[in-house]
C-alpha cells in the first residue's frame, strides 16, 4: 500500500486524494499548477494513448515518453507537497552520528528534510495514479491484500548478517552478538553503512505516529499508550480503509493480534464504529498455509465494508493444533458457515471494556463459562482489606545488557529469564548472566536517587510470569516462584508487595486450567501486564473454606529447595525439609490435579464445563487431565482430603 518498495513504506496525503485545488503557493512560476491540472493533463495523455489508433497517432513511443515526462513532473510536485506535510508536522531528518570517545552511536543531528529524502521513500501517490477512481467513485470498490507482517524499526542482527558469517538471528546470545557487532563497527565502511541505515527510520516513524492519515495507529488504554512498535500490517489496515469508497469492501490477511492486541485497540474501534465487519476467520499455521511462517503463528482473514457500523459479525477460531487447516481445505472452511459463531461489539466491550479485545469463543459453552468467570474481580481491580497484585519488570535484555556478566562472582546476583521457570518451578535451567548487586540496585533505584539500603523487590520472594507464551502452546500462563536475591530480565514479569500465604495462593490460582483457559481466549503470543490484570481471580483469604487446603498443596509444589525454606516456615508453621516438599513427579501431578479440581468448584463450574475446559488443552498429557477431572468429582462427593 502506498509504496513501490517491498517494505511497504506508506507515506501519502490521504486527505488530498480528491481535492480540486491543491494550489501552488508552495510552487512558484510555471510550477504553480493545481492538483486538478496535473490530473487533467495525465488523464488526457493516457486517453490519447488508449485511443491512439482512432486518433490517427502512430508514434506511440513519443506519446509514452510524453506521459512519463508528465508523471515525473507531477511526482516532483506531489513529493514537494509531501515534504511540506512533514514540515507542518514538525518532523526533522535525524542523522545518527558516531561518538569516537564512547565508541558507540552518538547524539543525532537534526535537520530539515529535503526533497531528496522524500524521493528516497519512493512514495506512491494514490490520488494521482488512480485519479479516475477517486474522481468518479471517491475510492476503490474492493481491496484484497496480504500485507507484510513486519515491525518498522532497525534490526541489528538482520543488518549485520550481510557482513558476518557468524551472526545468526536465533543462536547467538546477547554478549556474543555485541562483541561481533563491536568488531564489525571498527570497519569504517561498515560503520558508515550502519549509521546511514539507522538514519532511515526516525523521520518515517514520526510520520506514521503523527500523520492524520494514520490517526488510528496509537492506542490509549487506561490512559497509557499501548503497543509502541509500528507494525506494517496495522498501517495497511488503516490505509485500506482510507482507499475504499463508501460501501467498499476489503479482505485482508493479517496477524491475529488485530483482534486481541493492545496496540490495535484503536483500529478495532475504527472497524467497529466505521465499518461493518462481515467475517473474522482465525487460523494457526500448523499445516503451513504460509510456508515461511512459524507453525504456531496465528493469523486471520478479516473482511469489512466501509461506511456502516458493526452490530454483529461471524467469527471462527481454528487455533487448536488438532483442528489445523490444510491449504486445500480453505475453500471448504469459507463455505461451511455452520461452524461460525456470532459476536457483537457489545459483548466484546462487556468482557474487555478497556482494550476491546475479541475473545476466541468456539461455541455457546464458551460464553456460558466466561460469564461465570467474570463474576470475580479482575487482578487489576484494587480491593481494600484484601491482597492485591502489582507487577512490573526489572532489566531489559538489550537496553541493560551492559550490566550483564557471563560469569558468577562474589557480589553478583543471577539474572533470571523466562526459560528458567515453569509452573511451580524455579530451576528449569541455569542462569547465563549475573549482575553486580550494587550496579543492579543503582539501576533499579535510579541514578538521581541515593541508595539508603531500603528493601527492594528483588530481595523478597516473588511471582514470575513468563512474558513470551501463546495459546497454541501446552500452557499460556506460566507462573513460577522467584527466589530471594535474584534480578529478572524482561522475559519475566515479576510481582511486587505480594507476600507469604497470599503469594502462594495467587500462584496456585494463576497456574490453574481455569485461569489459563480464560487467558487463552485473549492472548496471542505475548503475556503482558494488561492481560494479567484482566484475569478474573477470586481473592480468598484465611477465613475462606478452600484457602488453607490450597496453601498446603501449593507450598509443597513451590518450596522444593532450601532457597524457599523461610517461605515454607512462614506459611506452614513447621520446619522445612526436602522430605516435606513434593519432589516426585507422581506426587506433584496429584497435588496439581487436586488444586485444579478445587479451583473449578470455587469458580462454580459444573462438571460438563470443567470437562470442556480440559479438552481445550490438547498438548497437556491426558493422564493429568483425567486426574484433574477425578479430583473435581472428589470435591463434589466430599471425599477430597482437606
Amino acid at each position: 500500500v502506498s509504496s513501490k518498495s517491498a517494505k511497504g513504506k506508506i507515506v501519502e496525503k490521504a486527505t488530498l486524494y480528491n481535492q480540486a485545488t491543491v494550489q501552488g503557493g508552495l510552487f512558484a512560476g510555471e510550477h504553480a499548477k493545481s492538483y486538478q491540472q496535473l490530473i487533467n493533463e495525465k488523464e488526457a495523455a493516457v486517453a490519447s494513448y488508449k485511443n491512439a489508433h482512432e486518433l490517427g497517432i502512430t508514434d506511440l513511443q513519443e506519446l509514452r515518453g510524453s506521459i512519463q515526462k508528465q508523471e515525473a513532473e507531477a511526482n516532483k510536485i506531489l513529493n514537494e507537497l509531501l515534504l511540506e506535510e512533514f514540515a507542518t508536522l514538525g518532523i526533522k531528518y535525524e542523522q545518527v552520528t558516531w561518538d569516537n570517545t564512547k565508541n558507540k552511536e552518538g547524539k543525532s543531528i537534526k535537520s530539515n528534510l529535503s526533497l531528496r529524502d522524500i524521493e528516497a521513500l519512493e512514495p506512491f501517490h494514490w490520488g494521482y495514479e488512480f485519479s479516475e477512481i477517486f474522481r468518479k467513485k471517491n475510492g476503490f470498490d474492493a481491496i484484497i491484500t496480504n500485507p507484510p507482517w513486519e515491525v518498522f524499526k532497525p534490526n541489528s542482527k538482520e543488518f549485520f548478517l550481510a557482513y558476518s558469517k557468524i551472526v545468526t538471528k536465533k543462536k547467538m546470545n546477547i554478549k556474543d552478538f555485541e562483541k561481533e557487532q563491536e568488531k564489525l563497527l571498527e570497519d569504517e565502511e561498515i560503520r558508515e553503512a550502519w549509521l546511514e541505515y539507522l538514519s532511515r527510520f526516525p523521520h518515517v516513524s514520526a510520520y506514521y505516529r503523527n500523520s492524520f492519515q494514520y490517526k488510528n495507529q496509537i492506542s490509549i488504554v487506561n490512559g497509557k499508550k499501548a503497543g509502541s512498535d509500528i507494525n506494517l500490517y496495522k498501517l495497511f489496515t488503516e490505509q485500506c480503509y482510507n482507499l475504499l469508497k463508501s460501501n467498499g469492501y476489503c479482505g485482508i490477511v493479517i496477524p491475529s493480534a488485530i483482534y486481541t492486541g493492545l496496540g490495535t485497540m484503536q483500529l478495532r474501534r475504527m472497524l467497529f464504529e466505521q465499518t461493518e465487519i462481515t467475517n473474522l476467520i482465525s487460523l494457526s499455521n500448523e499445516k503451513f498455509i504460509f510456508e515461511n511462517v512459524h507453525h504456531a503463528f496465528k493469523f486471520c482473514f478479516l473482511s469489512f465494508e466501509k461506511g456502516s457500523k458493526t452490530r454483529s459479525f461471524n467469527a471462527i477460531f481454528r487455533i487448536d493444533p488438532r483442528e489445523a487447516i490444510h491449504p486445500k481445505d480453505l475453500e471448504y472452511l469459507f463455505e461451511n458457515t455452520d461452524d461460525f459463531i456470532e459476536l457483537s461489539p457489545k459483548l466484546i466491550a462487556k468482557l474487555s471494556p478497556d482494550a476491546l479485545s475479541v475473545m476466541e469463543f468456539h461455541g455457546e459453552i464458551d460464553k456460558t463459562i466466561i460469564d461465570k468467570l467474570v463474576r470475580f474481580p479482575s487482578l487489576g481491580e484494587q480491593i481494600d482489606s484484601n491482597w492485591n497484585l502489582k507487577i512490573g519488570s526489572e532489566f531489559h535484555m538489550t537496553g541493560d545488557s551492559f550490566l550483564f556478566n557471563t560469569r558468577s562472582a562474589k557480589n553478583r546476583l543471577p539474572l533470571y529469564e523466562g526459560k528458567m521457570i515453569n509452573q511451580f518451578q524455579h530451576d528449569t535451567s541455569l542462569a547465563k548472566y549475573w549482575v553486580e548487586e550494587k550496579e543492579g540496585r543503582k539501576a533499579i533505584i535510579g541514578k538521581s536517587k541515593i541508595d539508603e539500603g531500603e528493601i527492594l523487590p528483588y530481595q523478597n520472594y516473588r511471582l514470575g510470569f513468563r512474558a513470551v507464551a501463546g495459546n497454541t502452546n501446552s500452557r499460556t500462563i506460566i507462573v513460577g516462584p522467584i527466589p530471594r536475591n535474584v534480578f529478572c530480565g524482561n522475559s519475566l514479569l515479576v510481582s511486587e508487595k505480594l507476600i507469604g500465604s497470599n503469594l502462594i495462593f495467587a500462584q496456585a490460582m494463576l497456574n490453574s486450567f481455569i485461569v489459563d483457559y480464560y487467558a487463552r481466549q485473549m492472548i496471542t503470543n505475548n503475556v503482558n501486564m494488561f492481560y494479567i490484570y484482566q484475569l478474573p481471580v477470586p481473592r480468598l483469604s484465611g477465613k475462606d473454606k478452600w484457602y488453607k487446603p490450597i496453601i498446603n498443596r501449593a507450598a509443597k509444589l513451590i518450596c522444593t529447595t532450601d532457597e524457599f525454606a523461610e517461605l515454607w516456615e512462614e506459611v506452614m508453621k513447621t520446619k522445612w525439609s526436602e522430605r516435606a516438599a513434593a519432589i516426585k513427579e507422581t506426587e506433584r501431578n496429584q497435588l496439581r490435579a487436586e488444586l485444579d479440581g478445587i479451583i473449578a468448584h470455587i469458580y462454580g463450574l459444573i462438571e460438563e464445563e470443567f470437562t470442556y475446559i480440559l479438552s481445550t488443552f490438547p498438548l497437556v498429557a491426558q493422564p493429568q487431565k483425567v486426574a484433574a477431572h477425578n479430583a473435581y468429582r472428589d470435591v463434589m462427593n466430599g471425599t477430597l482430603n482437606k
